[in-house]
C-alpha cells in the first residue's frame, strides 16, 4: 500500500527542496512538459497532462507550497469564512506523479527550451505550459503602488491583502463609507467587484447599518448587471451606490495618505478604500515573450499554443481568450483542453477542435446566489460564444431558487478544488 506524507511533512520537505544546492530537481527521460504556475489553470494542466499520458514527465513550477484561492475569498472579507478554507497544498499532485518545484520561474529560453528557476536550475521542456496568472499594473493608476496597497488594499490576490481589507472593515466606525474602485476590462474575475460590494453590504447591513458602499467604476456595464442591481434594490437599497463611467465613476488618481479617490466629477473620501487596479499577464509571461503590447498573451484557441512563441502554451487569466472570461472555471476548462492537446502534439497527432464551458457563481448574500454560464468554440482566432448555449439566472426567480444557487456555488467550489488539489 502506498504511504501518504502528512501535510506537515510535505511542506517541510517541499521547503527544504526549494533550498537545496543545484542541481536539485531531476527530470526523467521521455517527453518533458513543464508547467509554470500552480493555480486552477496550472495545477489542472499538470494533473491532466500526466493523466493523458503517464509516460510524459511533468514538472510543476510554483513559488508557494500553499495555494490560496480567490473564489469565495470575498466571503473571507465579509467575515463569513476563514482564510484557511481557501488554502490548499500540492501533496496529491505529487502523489499523482507530478514533480514539484517550489521556486519562482525567472526566465524562459524558447530556443533552448529551458525554464530557469530562482535558484539557477534550468529545466528542459518539449512543451511548456504557462499559467502565471496576473500582475497588478502599479503604473496603471496614478498614486497607487505597492506602498499605497498597504493602506488601500486591492485584495485581488487572496491572502494577506484579503485579511487586511477585512480588518479595516471591522475597525471602521458605523456610518463610514467603503469605496470600491472597479477597473476597465479586461481583468481577473469580471463579476468579482460586484460580488465583493454585495457581501460587504451584507456585513454592513448586519453589523454597521449606518454605513454604505460606493462602487466607482471605469465601465458603463458589467457582468450579471441586471441580476446584481435587482438584488441590491431588494436587499441593500440604502447600502450600495454604483457610479458608472458615464456618471463620473472612472478614478483617475488616488491619494493614499487621505484615502481620496479622484474622478473627473468629484473627489471621494473613503473610510475604507478597496482599489482594484488594472492588470496584465504576470511578469514571467512578459519575460518569456508570450505577451503582446496589450500585456496579455494571444494564443491559438484549439491548442492554446502561443501565437508569438512556438512550443509554449498559455492558459488561464494571463491569456487572451476572446469571449471566455478570466475565471477559475475557465482556467480549469482550458487546462483540460490544453493538456489533451499537448499530449496529442507530443504523440504526433492533431488536436481536435474543442468546446469549452464556463460557469460563474456570485453570492449577493450568504443565501442568495446568481449565475452566468457560457459555451465557447474557436472562431476567427479566438474563443467565441456559441449563441443560445449559455445564459444567466432568471431575473424573476423566487428567493428559494437564489438560495439553491448559493448552495450550488458552495458545491462547485468543493468540487473544483477537490479535482485540482485533492
Amino acid at each position: 500500500m502506498k504511504s501518504h506524507t502528512s501535510r506537515r511533512q510535505f511542506l517541510k520537505t517541499a521547503s527544504a527542496a526549494a533550498l537545496l544546492p543545484l542541481p536539485a530537481i531531476a527530470q526523467s527521460a521521455g517527453p518533458k512538459v513543464v508547467v509554470v504556475g500552480g493555480g486552477f489553470a496550472g495545477a489542472s494542466a499538470a494533473r491532466f497532462v500526466k493523466q493523458a499520458d503517464p509516460k510524459i514527465a511533468v514538472t510543476l513550477i510554483e513559488a508557494n507550497p500553499t495555494f490560496t484561492a480567490c473564489p469565495f475569498s470575498n466571503g473571507v472579507i465579509a467575515g463569513l469564512r476563514p482564510l484557511r478554507a481557501q488554502q490548499f497544498n500540492y501533496e496529491k499532485l505529487g502523489d499523482a506523479g507530478v514533480t514539484l518545484a517550489f521556486q519562482p520561474a525567472t526566465g524562459v529560453d524558447a530556443q533552448a527550451k529551458t525554464v530557469t528557476l530562482s535558484g539557477g536550475t534550468k529545466l528542459a521542456y518539449d512543451r511548456l505550459v504557462m499559467a502565471p496568472g496576473v500582475d497588478l499594473r502599479w503604473d496603471g493608476l496614478p498614486g497607487y503602488d505597492e506602498r499605497a496597497a498597504a493602506i488601500m488594499p486591492h485584495a485581488w490576490k487572496a491572502g494577506e491583502q484579503t485579511l487586511l481589507l477585512r480588518r479595516q472593515l471591522e475597525a471602521m466606525a458605523d456610518g463610514g463609507t467603503v469605496v470600491i474602485v472597479a477597473p476597465a476590462n479586461p481583468f481577473r474575475c469580471p463579476p468579482g467587484p460586484y460580488e465583493r460590494a454585495s457581501l460587504i453590504a451584507y456585513y454592513l447591513k448586519t453589523k454597521k447599518p449606518k454605513s454604505k458602499v460606493i462602487i466607482l467604476d471605469a465601465k458603463d456595464a458589467f457582468s450579471k448587471q441586471r441580476l446584481f442591481q435587482n438584488a441590491w434594490a431588494a436587499l441593500y437599497p440604502d447600502h450600495i451606490e454604483w457610479v458608472a463611467l458615464s456618471k463620473g465613476g472612472k478614478v483617475n488618481a488616488v491619494d493614499a495618505a487621505t484615502k481620496t479617490l479622484k474622478t473627473d466629477f468629484a473627489d471621494h473620501k473613503a473610510d475604507v478604500a478597496n482599489v482594484i487596479p488594472p492588470q496584465r499577464a504576470a511578469a514571467i509571461a512578459q519575460t518569456a515573450g508570450v505577451a503582446d503590447r496589450s500585456g496579455w498573451c494571444p494564443v491559438d484557441p484549439v491548442t492554446f499554443e502561443s501565437k508569438l512563441v512556438p512550443n509554449i502554451h498559455v492558459i488561464g487569466d494571463a491569456a487572451i481568450m476572446g469571449a471566455m472570461p478570466k475565471s477559475a472555471f475557465s482556467a480549469n476548462a482550458q487546462a483540460k483542453v490544453c493538456a489533451a492537446a499537448v499530449a496529442d502534439l507530443l504523440a504526433g497527432k492533431t488536436a481536435p477542435e474543442p468546446r469549452l464551458i464556463n460557469t460563474c457563481y456570485s453570492l449577493v448574500a450568504p443565501d442568495y446566489g446568481i449565475t452566468v454560464a457560457g459555451v465557447y468554440r474557436p472562431k476567427d482566432g479566438v474563443l467565441a460564444d456559441i449563441e443560445g448555449a449559455g445564459g444567466v439566472s432568471p431575473i424573476d426567480a423566487p428567493r428559494e431558487n437564489r438560495a439553491l444557487e448559493a448552495q450550488f456555488a458552495e458545491g462547485w467550489f468543493k468540487t473544483i478544488t477537490g479535482e485540482v488539489f485533492g
